[in-house]
Parts: structure tokens; sequence; C-alpha cells
């Protein structure tokens, strides 16, 4: 069961190496420059959301939140 798994993983890893690969050959016409700004503001969008939920799971951890509830 457990080498199924990994050879599924590899070729799954495979499979997207050559998707990879073969976006990176496509000719065309370069990015425009309101592409790279996009491509920027998201990439720092996704950056600032997982700060903030890092700095959330953090939080709740060290006030307790995450502790079992205690019956009296």
């Amino acid at each position: 069961m457990r080498t199924l798994l990994v050879i599924i993983l590899l070729g799954m890893q495979v499979a997207a190496g050559y998707f990879a690969c073969s976006a990176m050959t496509i000719e065309g016409e370069p990015i425009p420059t309101e592409g790279y700004v996009a491509l920027a503001l998201g990439a720092g969008f996704a950056i600032v959301v997982g700060i903030g939920l890092m700095m959330l799971l953090f939080f709740s951890s060290r006030r307790g939140y995450d502790e079992p509830p205690h019956f009296r």
C-alpha cells in the first residue's frame, strides 16, 4: 500500500515537472508591465494573509484558546 502511494506521488511530481517545463517553452509575447504588477500584488497579498494567519495561530496558542475545555 505504501509503495503504491509513493508511485502515485512520484507520478504526480513527474507530471507537474513536465507541465512546468512545457509551459516555460511556449513561444509568444512577453508578459506586459501590468502582468508583472498584478503578479507582484497577488504575491504580496498572499504573503500578508499568510503572516496574518500565523499571527492568529500563535496568539490563540499563547492565550490558551487551543486548550480543551475544563468542566467543573
